[in-house]
């Protein structure tokens, strides 16, 4: 009996020993997170200080140069559950799951093109936008939201009935914002601005689970999600600023009508079409800084014309809006391979966009398309498919305008630099030539451009000197 009952005060004291181990490594954990926040708090304020105020030894991390972006959509997240850390008993188990969401969210938040701002304790902070500037990104911060719910709500699912778990509250706002940025190897960034300060009473101000967005943030996604309004909180020098409740993604466009989480094929072409701005930006600007010199045909103005002119022939041929996107987007990258080289652009031109387009949200099967579109204004022309015959359509639309003669002096430009024509009278009768044998492929070309067409053979003809 003696022996039993030892056995049971240790085996008491033991538990009591761990019970109490367990509340310090709670209360050591807890401190943790409060300390990487002040951290956090005192790298923000040294930053403001100006560098020769600051030990040597603090200032590799504190250089710092600030940006502003003029359309950002930040998403701030509340997490609840850190006053539960220090009474339950699974604190411990609680830590682990946050690391877990806290690394799928980076994740989620990566796949959507965000930047990750900062993680303070109960807090999380991203933003589509920064630092690449882009026309999508309050479509990609929505999106990214409803995948951490739906990531969130399947950890909950698999819970066993009883166990504590966290809550997230987000707010999203898209404005101006200024974007601190540090480091050199490792770069990281801080946003200041109103749309931060918005962002986060929003979050404070909404339910657990639910995705609140902005009136500002509504006007730019409401042609995608279904949003209900939801109420109005008041903003400086705004007035009241109306708030919605992001739900889901509109049925049409959703690959489960009944879910609304994942984006269907209609999404994904409407969501191209609106990023193609961007795109083209960024290809327009390369066009400008590489093109060789001698170039005074195949020029930037030649790309967007060709562009411009796909999209109204097809308009005219009545093609769908994914048509539409793989025509602009060819006649697009139809001469960035001059970059290249002069002959075979054509072909550089389909590996490029090879190399550009997959970052760009463009699947295997689109490429393939385009490259095939751009490979068929390689002269002469042999086009095969409907797109085929509007790229090469639009790429020689100018045989039909009044302004023909105008372009055509600018191709025998070009031409005579490079020693590939002679005389201003052999390239005429060279033109001749090619206008009595060509043909527009598509009834709107032909429709529009080949009357006039036919008027350029006689003007041409005029300037011709026989010998």
């Amino acid at each position: 009996m003696a022996d039993n009952k030892k056995l049971v005060f240790e085996n008491a004291q033991l538990k009591k020993a761990k019970n109490e181990l367990d509340v310090k490594i709670e209360v050591l954990t807890k401190r943790v997170h409060d300390l990487q926040v002040e951290v956090e708090n005192y790298k923000n304020t040294l930053a403001k200080i100006p560098p020769e105020l600051v030990d040597k030894k603090f200032r590799p991390d504190l250089q710092a140069r600030s940006l502003r972006f003029k359309m950002a959509t930040v998403l701030f997240i509340n997490i609840h559950g850190f006053k539960e850390i220090a009474v339950n008993k699974d604190s411990r188990e609680m830590i682990d799951q946050l690391d877990q969401i806290l690394l799928r969210f980076d994740e989620i938040a990566k796949k959507h093109k965000l930047q990750k701002i900062r993680t303070l304790g109960d807090s999380y902070m991203c933003a589509g936008g920064v630092p690449v500037k882009n026309i999508t990104n309050p479509i990609d911060v929505v999106l990214a939201s409803m995948e951490m719910t739906a990531y969130l709500k399947s950890m909950r699912e698999e819970m066993e009935e009883g166990h504590v778990f966290w809550d997230i509250k987000m707010g999203i706002h898209t404005g101006q914002v200024t974007a601190t940025v540090r480091g050199k190897k490792k770069i990281s960034y801080d946003l200041t601005g109103e749309a931060v300060n918005i962002a986060t009473r929003m979050a404070a101000s909404s339910d657990s689970g639910e995705i609140i967005v902005s009136d500002m943030t509504h006007v730019l996604i409401q042609g995608y999600f279904v949003c209900r309004l939801k109420g109005t909180i008041p903003a400086r020098y705004q007035g009241n600023l109306e708030l919605y409740h992001a739900k889901r993604i509109k049925p049409a466009y959703s690959e489960n009508r009944k879910i609304g989480l994942y984006p269907n094929k209609i999404f994904h072409t409407r969501y191209l079409l609106r990023q193609f701005t961007d795109l083209q930006e960024i290809i327009l600007d390369k066009l400008t800084k590489e093109l060789p010199s001698f170039l005074y045909y195949h020029d930037v103005r030649h790309t967007i014309d060709v562009v411009n002119q796909a999209e109204l022939i097809a308009i005219g041929e009545g093609l769908d809006d994914e048509s539409i996107l793989l025509l602009k987007t060819a006649a697009l990258f139809h001469d960035v391979g001059h970059v290249i080289g002069y002959d075979n652009h054509e072909y550089f031109g389909t590996e490029i966009a090879r190399e550009v387009l997959p970052k760009y949200k463009y699947d295997e099967e689109q490429l393939d398309i385009i490259c095939d579109i751009i490979m068929a204004t390689q002269m002469p022309p042999d086009p095969k498919t409907l797109l085929q015959k509007v790229i090469c359509d639009s790429d020689l639309d100018y045989l039909g305008r009044r302004d023909f003669i105008g372009v055509s002096d600018t191709l025998y430009r070009e031409l005579k630099e490079q020693n590939k024509i002679g005389t201003l009278n052999d390239w005429n009768k060279l033109q001749v030539k090619f206008l009595e044998v060509h043909s527009f492929y598509t009834d709107t070309s032909k429709k529009l451009r080949e009357v006039n067409k036919k008027s350029q053979i006689s003007r041409i003809k005029e300037l011709i000197v026989e010998d």
